[in-house]
């Protein structure tokens, strides 16, 4: 547990409304938890820095429109769903960007480039096969020596990624997943939570046998010492076969987020995005 202390300070009554107006009764309980997590998020420099995007996928949920690009690169309110995350990490001091490429990658290369007229790096990883969820990870080794973030590249979501690492940091998982609610979670990976852990992982359970309706995100924050129960090559899909093994070491954490958060995996999904998204 934490050691808290009480402090008294004084301060300008304009600034006092500005750090009342970030309190939202959830992730923000009150003025002196607004005072605490903005301090926080100002002065401490232990920081997520990097993140892997996995946008390799046919997206054939999506044909017509996966028949010209890859499903990343469908736009949503003007800008491809990837310009959408790689803006999100840049505005949350994540510059270091890793993108694996499958289906279509040269259209991705050549959209993006280096990264620098966004601010940012990018570096990329190329499938010349088809490697799951897990595979490219294995690609990307060489360039995720500390802790990253792993995000799913056909999602729109609106979170505190640097809050996410900090929950990770505190608890010591060797994977942290980003959850969210739905009515129906037969169609996601479903996470039971004991405390902040994750006791169980399972995709895509069969109507009315899911144990929760908490469901993977498809943000993560990941540890490097995963590469030490990976495979040494080959695809796999790192939700069935990965995630599970890491809920029974009792090092796969929960986050739970209540912000926006789309789907966009088949049409009528992604028509709910394009109508919903709201990037404030």
């Amino acid at each position: 547990m934490e050691s808290k202390i009480r402090i008294s300070i004084t301060i300008d009554e304009e600034l006092a409304k500005r750090i009342d107006s970030t309190v939202d009764g959830l992730k923000i309980r009150n003025r002196s938890h607004a005072i605490e997590y903005l301090l926080t998020k100002s002065l401490l420099s232990n920081k997520v820095k990097k993140a892997f995007i996995l946008a390799g996928g046919k997206g054939t949920r999506l044909r017509p429109f996966t028949y010209e690009m890859p499903k990343s690169m469908i736009p949503v309110q003007g800008r491809p769903l990837l310009e959408h995350t790689i803006m999100n990490l840049r505005d949350q001091d994540v510059r270091e960007i890793i993108i694996s490429l499958g289906y279509m990658g040269g259209k991705i290369k050549e959209y993006f480039g280096n990264g620098s007229k966004w601010g940012v790096n990018i570096t990329y990883v190329e499938e010349s096969e088809p490697l799951g969820t897990g595979g490219p990870l294995l690609l990307a080794k060489p360039y995720l020596n500390e802790q990253f973030l792993m995000i799913n590249g056909d999602n729109l979501f609106d979170m505190d990624l640097q809050d996410l690492f900090k929950f990770h940091s505190k608890n010591g998982n060797m994977v942290t997943i980003a959850l969210t609610t739905v009515a129906d979670p037969s169609s996601y990976g479903v996470a039971e939570m004991k405390g902040s852990k994750i006791v169980t992982f399972i995709e895509k359970p069969k109507k009315g046998e899911a144990p929760s309706n908490l469901i993977n995100a498809g943000v993560y924050v990941v540890d490097p010492s995963i590469f030490s129960i990976l495979p040494e090559k080959g695809a796999f899909k790192i939700e069935v076969e990965t995630f599970p093994k890491i809920a029974e070491m009792k090092r796969l954490g929960g986050y739970h987020f209540h912000g926006q958060w789309f789907p966009t995996d088949n049409q009528e999904r992604y028509e709910e995005a394009i109508k919903g998204w709201n990037k404030k």
